[in-house]
């Protein structure tokens, strides 16, 4: 079976402080949160662990975030030297933005599938790193990554997720997010 790394970034910088969204590879990252299916456990890594981070990317696990091939993937790409690209990759909110057609927020999800909210959101993270307040920063990032994971696990089992839309508060969305035979045979090959 292959392993599965939910996962989720959290930024030293804003876009409004590096020139906008081409320059996502100068936003910085102050820690990676996972969860690591292989032995349930959840961990921060900071830019001091990266190299660990990269021994445990290495072993070609599925990658699951949301909003991950957009954002965490290309913003942590500059500071991991293991092909990011290259690994299997389920993004949530990409594979329901292609069922409703726009996007929606991970608080939409968790609020209308799992009766919970996001503590923070990412510009609270940034002034925590500017305050040197890593533990905020450890804690909200991981709190996502637990949100994440959760409405993977409920999708999966559900065979659905609901969003709330401007027209509609309770949208079925339908998701196939097992493993996909193909995804076990690329890891097999992958290093």
């Amino acid at each position: 079976m292959q392993n599965e790394l939910v996962f989720d970034i959290e930024t030293k910088k804003s876009f409004q402080e590096v020139g906008g969204k081409y320059n996502m590879h100068l936003l910085g990252v102050s820690v990676v949160g996972i969860y690591n299916y292989a032995d349930e456990s959840f961990r921060c890594y900071e830019e001091k662990d990266f190299l660990e981070l990269e021994e445990l990317l290495r072993t070609g696990p599925r990658l699951i975030g949301f909003n991950s091939k957009h954002f965490d993937v290309p913003v942590l790409q500059p500071h991991i030297r293991v092909p990011l690209a290259s690994l299997p990759h389920l993004d949530l909110m990409e594979d329901i933005e292609n069922y409703l057609g726009f996007r929606v927020s991970l608080d939409n999800l968790a609020k209308s599938n799992l009766g919970v909210q996001k503590s923070a959101h990412g510009l609270q993270a940034i002034q925590w790193w500017q305050e040197g307040n890593m533990d905020a920063i450890k804690k909200y990032c991981l709190d996502d990554v637990r949100i994440t994971r959760d409405l993977y696990e409920h999708g999966k089992k559900q065979g659905h997720v609901l969003a709330e839309t401007r027209s509609d508060p309770k949208v079925d969305v339908p998701v196939t997010w097992q493993v996909p035979v193909e995804s076990l045979a690329a890891q097999a090959s992958l290093f």
